[in-house]
């Protein structure tokens, strides 16, 4: 487990105690969106309809050409690598390894601990070869700010088990949403003794909320983390890049996920003509950025090996860029995009709007009706779409994108009342 750097004369406590106080100082700034939800995000556990209508035989046989570094972990990683949301077949984790992919990434939550099961079990005869990534959470959800380190730490546990490893290489606090969150003292107690027993190497954080560059560059600053995994696509998030600049220059290393920007299937029957796929010219764009480490993303099947690994090392080219630009162009006042939240404190009625419509789209494109009307079934009726009907929709006045709000989520509710 070599290659570690730590953090010079940079103290658990007296980290803690600064972030206190600096949230304690901009804490209206960093509440924004409020609600931190104990589950995942629907798009983390199901497969997205993101493979190209035509495969090219020129992908046949894909594998990494790039490895780029980690921060100053020591680890260098596949610039495409496995991100396990979805994942339930041990053939296709062998042969991602097989392929080149060096760095995968799980967690306890997705698909009920099945994903960390599966990827352990391909991957306990090379773990020396490669990276394994997961968080700090259960089968059953993510664990709240105040669990008791205790617990925490067999959480952890519990992943080395099914992972069939003895560490982790990093560990991640899970959907941080807040500076509270992202600095919570039992996370990072916990950390600190699981890292004195060798269970785990590098602290992390992901997030994809409406708070991400505020807490992401607080956890650049803070000197606990040395790895972010980030949403991160084209055209969303603009202050991303310089906050990735500052944490290339500290040495933390930078992993974007949600690099697909939602893979909405109706838009992308209308790139069957394309020679490229939009999921190379996707993850292109977010290569060509050098404070980037490297990018995880769901991957399920053989044939998305693939399709994913013939971006492998690829420069962007300005046909890359035109199909971008023609999907934003189709997707401008359809798509909601995660991360934004300008509307959700508007709504009179406290009605989750982002929840709703991501649902709503995951019923549309991913295929995974039952689980959508699951979720939508499991909100509090209080908290409903119906309470739209009459509403004169503050949320829609606020959206930055000209969503019509209140006839998606009429439409969402719809489609997913049971």
């Amino acid at each position: 487990m070599g290659g570690e750097q730590d953090k010079g004369s940079l103290t658990r406590r007296a980290v803690l105690k600064a972030a206190a106080a600096v949230a304690a100082a901009g804490g209206a700034a960093a509440a924004g969106y409020a609600a931190w939800r104990n589950s995942s995000y629907l798009f983390l556990m199901r497969n997205a309809p993101t493979e190209a209508a035509h495969p090219s035989l020129a992908w046949k046989g894909a594998t990494v050409r790039s490895y780029r570094p980690l921060g100053t972990t020591g680890i260098r990683m596949s610039d495409i690598s496995f991100g396990g949301g979805a994942i339930d077949n041990s053939d296709v984790v062998a042969r991602a390894v097989e392929r080149g992919i060096n760095y995968f990434d799980t967690s306890p939550d997705y698909s009920k601990t099945g994903s960390e099961q599966t990827i352990g079990k391909a991957l306990k005869g090379v773990r020396d070869k490669v990276f394994i990534a997961s968080k700090f959470c259960t089968g059953d959800g993510h664990l709240p700010k105040d669990t008791p380190v205790a617990e925490i730490m067999r959480a952890v546990e519990g992943s080395l088990t099914r992972l069939q490893t003895d560490y982790l290489d990093v560990c991640l606090i899970h959907e941080v949403n807040s500076i509270d969150r992202l600095m919570a003292p039992t996370f990072h107690e916990a950390f600190d003794r699981l890292k004195e027993q060798g269970k785990v190497r590098f602290l992390g954080v992901s997030s994809h909320t409406p708070n991400l560059e505020a807490v992401m560059r607080h956890a650049v600053a803070s000197g606990r983390f040395q790895v972010l995994l980030v949403a991160h696509n084209f055209g969303n998030w603009p202050d991303l890049t310089n906050i990735f600049h500052d944490a290339k220059q500290r040495g933390v290393g930078v992993i974007a996920m949600k690099t697909l920007k939602g893979a909405q299937a109706t838009v992308l029957k209308d790139f069957a003509d394309q020679s490229q796929a939009f999921s190379q010219a996707a993850f292109k764009w977010v290569l060509r950025n050098p404070d980037v480490s490297g990018l995880v993303v769901s991957i399920r099947d053989f044939n998305q090996i693939d399709e994913y690994l013939y971006a492998s090392g690829q420069p962007l080219e300005a046909s890359d860029a035109a199909l971008l630009e023609r999907y934003d162009q189709l997707i401008a006042k359809d798509y909601c995009r995660p991360g934004c939240g300008a509307c959700l404190d508007r709504c009179p009625s406290d009605v989750p709007v982002d929840d709703i419509l991501r649902y709503a789209m995951y019923y549309e494109n991913y295929g995974r009706e039952d689980e959508a009307r699951m979720r939508y079934a499991a909100l509090p009726p209080e908290r409903a779409a119906t309470h739209c009907v009459n509403c004169p929709a503050p949320c829609q006045a606020a959206c930055p994108f000209e969503l019509p709000i209140r006839q998606k989520l009429l439409q969402a509710h719809r489609t997913l009342q049971a």
